[in-house]
């Protein structure tokens, strides 16, 4: 049962348990949901019907009537691990009910696929067992694809997909759908074993997705000139609000205006008779802990140190959007609303080759806790052929040379305007990842820059 994000909000909601009791259905599994939910559990009870929930959100101070409350979150629980994310809590029941049937973890490789895709998307730290699962999920994403999966693929035409690719190829689509229309396509597409019944499938979804793009940056303007219209420039957060504004994409909205304003972020829409929202936090500061220091003028909330949702009565929201900034002024480290680069290496060139990108790949899927390593060379020149490419030309592609080595192909997403800064040879510095770069059949070293200066 997927719930209609518009219809019933995130979650566990009252018209999908009406739906398990009209289907006669006496057990409710949840997933990636569910630990906050206690007047839906003590619903569902009355009913008959019981509940086993599957969550990685923080609990609240109690917890619901449940047969089973699996969350790593929970402070009584014991298992080594506690960052898996929901999809992977889902994983651990099927493993359990799998061992009780005779199976063993080999049965249920097929299914990593999905729990590799739900690793990367929730933005999970990729370390301990999430780097397993990741590793052993994205084997089976590059070596036997299910149905859906191959239709995205093929639309893309690259040899192996990454633990990026994931972030910013499949997972993207199949968020796209519920955000549009209804998560109930990604399911389809995702489940279906004939070929030319995903590619239709895929193809809508890639719809949904061309849609999503040209709405989230609609909005995203419109939520910067609003901060600049009520000059909240120089506040310590960004607590932006329209009636119109898509539920499908706050979210992304919010974490765009983070790139601009890095500080904690929240964007409101209208979402029935109430106000529905999507918190963003910046590296170090934990945006839970500050809607609890503003509980109450909140209707309910739920999430993680750097993502949240809520909602709130529409009179709320301006002592709400006081209060938030009250709370994370008198709590936030200013140096934590400064962007950080973290280099783990100076290197020069003579030292960049395939075999050290090699070496590097070995500590992949490369994820929170276990970043991609970051370098950093000075003294560098371009070729004479930088030029900003991209749409607007907001990306800069350059060839750099040092003390004679080189030239090395860079990239630099958003960083069109920079170009100034290494057109007539002028000496600079970078800092970069290296990374494999795929173009026409052809596999070739590239830096991907991170900043120039």
């Amino acid at each position: 049962y997927i719930p209609d994000r518009y219809t019933e909000g995130y979650g566990i909601s009252f018209k999908g348990i009406d739906f398990a009791e009209d289907n006669g259905f006496s057990l409710i599994i949840a997933l990636d949901c569910g630990v906050k939910a206690i007047d839906k559990v003590a619903y569902a009870k009355e009913k008959g019907i019981e509940f086993i929930i599957c969550d990685h959100h923080r609990p609240g101070s109690s917890l619901p009537d449940a047969i089973a409350v699996l969350d790593p979150k929970r402070e009584d629980c014991t298992y080594p691990y506690d960052e898996l994310c929901g999809c992977g809590v889902g994983f651990k029941l099927l493993q359990a009910l799998a061992s009780k049937r005779g199976e063993t973890i080999e049965d249920l490789i097929p299914y990593l696929d999905l729990v590799a895709t739900a690793i990367g998307a929730d933005i999970v730290p990729i370390t301990g067992e999430n780097r397993v699962l990741a590793y052993f999920g994205l084997q089976v994403i590059n070596d036997n694809p299910r149905v859906g999966f191959k239709a995205i693929i093929d639309q893309i035409k690259k040899q192996s997909l990454t633990i990026t690719d994931v972030v910013f190829i499949i997972a993207p689509r199949i968020n796209a759908a519920g955000r549009m229309e209804h998560g109930q396509y990604a399911v389809n597409l995702l489940v279906e074993t004939n070929l030319e019944n995903a590619q239709k499938f895929a193809a809508k979804i890639e719809q949904f997705n061309t849609d999503r793009r040209g709405l989230d940056q609609e909005i995203t303007q419109e939520a910067l000139l609003q901060i600049q219209e009520n000059a909240e420039e120089k506040r310590f957060t960004s607590v932006v609000y329209k009636d119109s504004w898509h539920k499908g994409v706050i979210g992304i909205v919010a974490s765009r205006l983070t790139e601009t304003y890095y500080r904690p972020t929240l964007v409101f829409t209208k979402s029935g008779n109430k106000l529905a929202a999507s918190a963003r936090s910046v590296k170090g500061f934990d945006v839970y802990s500050a809607l609890e220091g503003c509980s109450d003028c909140i209707e309910q909330f739920g999430g993680h140190k750097y993502a949240a949702g809520l909602t709130l009565l529409e009179e709320q929201y301006v002592t709400f959007k006081d209060q938030f900034e009250k709370v994370v002024s008198e709590t936030i480290d200013p140096n934590l609303l400064t962007p950080e680069i973290v280099v783990d290496a100076q290197i020069d060139f003579d030292r960049i080759s395939p075999k050290l990108l090699r070496i590097l790949k070995q500590f992949a899927p490369f994820g929170p806790g276990n970043m991609t390593p970051v370098f950093m060379a000075d003294k560098l020149y371009d070729t004479g052929y930088a030029k900003g490419v991209g749409e607007h030309e907001k990306h800069l592609k350059l060839a750099i040379i040092q003390n004679g080595r080189g030239p090395i192909s860079a990239i630099g997403f958003n960083l069109g305007d920079k170009l100034a800064l290494v057109r007539g040879q002028k000496p600079f510095s970078a800092v970069f990842c290296l990374e494999e770069n795929e173009w026409q059949g052809n596999i070739s070293l590239q830096l991907k820059l991170k900043d120039i200066k």
